[in-house]
């Protein structure tokens, strides 16, 4: 393991993280965020200098009610304490997507105080980023429940920091459109909401075409760039380096929250993109090199090795530190008992098959020509301080 120049970084982790359940049979299986650490903890990344692990406080309801609705809470908090098989599809809970188990409320509350606590601290206390791994709730809506997510915890988050008088960057990485996040900041140019997913064409949420820019002061200040089935490594670069990097850039935010999700990889059971861990970690050391106060969130992932390979390698990116490309032996040994074969942390750039690739580049290659028509001349235009 080597390292370069270090700051001041901060992750966010608590053993209640894991200590919850979605159900046998839900995709989305709280054990990702125990093994992601215990990946961490194997590298030695927890225990670096200038880096410090924080345990999180719930969120405070006055918090939540910064974006979500008082009957939505009321409700949420009804049926967390009750062992009973609960629904009400008015707020999107008790379906096989969003079931309710007791202490729902609880939990929904930790992660979004974990996201709470990385922002505090990048804003208020010197750190340079923070990351909390238990966060990336973005498909919540107001007075709903949506896609495994109960809570909003980036909007509350965001509407934290624009209390202070911040600018911010919201950037997405998940697989699938950040709907909750855009729907909140939508008419506002305080917040630039950004996410590359694949289309919602025939995918869930249906939502983040590229067209969708924005309203009233807020038009230009979404960006969306929707991903065919099968693109890959070199086109979530493309997409990136295209649009994303020269925005943010220009943009020149307070502070930059990026949701981490890895639902990305081709090996994810309910996604059909094609990307690894290289243009995963080519993006965060682009971030990583805009020097931006940074909190950083997980998000989805389905398969969960590559969870937790892409945080480990996204908090060694963050902490300056170059790992070697095959996992430590001790963590092959413990993944191989829950089933996984996984050897290698870092993947080889992955090419789609060609004529997958090709339809995939035509689609992304129209987006960028539509962002850079529609949402250039505002962003680049008001912001860019060196238009030369």
């Amino acid at each position: 393991m080597t390292t370069g120049m270090r700051e001041k970084t901060a992750l966010i982790y608590s053993s209640d993280f894991s200590r919850f359940s979605y159900g046998e049979e839900h995709p989305f299986k709280v054990q990702r965020f125990r093994l992601a650490y215990e990946l961490m903890k194997e590298y030695g990344l927890t225990s670096i200098p200038h880096t410090k692990v924080f345990d999180c406080e719930p969120a405070e309801e006055n918090d939540l009610l910064t974006f979500h609705a008082h009957n939505y809470l009321a409700k949420l908090k009804e049926f967390s304490s009750s062992d009973e098989p609960r629904a009400d599809f008015r707020y999107g809970l008790g379906d096989m997507e969003n079931p309710v188990f007791r202490g729902l409320y609880d939990w929904a509350c930790l992660g979004t105080g974990g996201t709470l606590k990385a922002a505090h601290l990048v804003t208020e206390e010197g750190y340079d980023v923070a990351f909390n791994i238990a966060g990336g709730w973005h498909h919540a809506h107001k007075s709903r429940a949506s896609g495994f997510s109960y809570l909003n915890d980036c909007v509350i988050a965001i509407n934290k920091l624009l209390q202070k008088g911040k600018r911010v960057v919201y950037l997405d990485l998940d697989a699938h459109h950040c709907d909750g996040v855009q729907e909140a900041f939508y008419d506002t140019d305080q917040v630039l909401t950004m996410s590359i997913h694949e289309s919602g064409m025939y995918f869930f949420p249906g939502t983040g075409f590229e067209k969708e820019t924005g309203a009233g002061r807020g038009k230009g200040f979404t960006v969306n760039i929707p991903l065919v089935e099968h693109a890959d490594d070199a086109l979530f670069m493309k997409a990136f380096d295209e649009v994303i990097f020269p925005l943010v850039a220009a943009y020149d935010p307070d502070v930059m929250v990026t949701q981490l999700g890895a639902d990305t990889f081709r090996t994810d059971p309910l996604t059909r993109l094609e990307i690894t861990t290289h243009s995963y970690s080519y993006i965060v050391r682009k971030l990583k090199a805009l020097k931006i106060p940074w909190v950083a969130v997980g998000g989805g992932g389905y398969e969960s090795i590559n969870v937790a390979r892409a945080w480990t390698l996204a908090w060694a990116i963050m902490n300056g530190v170059e790992l070697p490309h095959r996992l430590p032996e001790s963590f092959v040994s413990t993944i191989r008992e829950l089933g996984f074969k996984n050897k290698m942390l870092l993947d080889a750039m992955h090419w789609a098959h060609e004529d997958d690739r090709n339809r995939a580049l035509d689609a992304v290659e129209k987006s960028i020509a539509t962002i850079k028509k529609k949402v250039f001349p505002i962003i680049i235009g008001r912001y860019d301080k060196d238009p030369g």
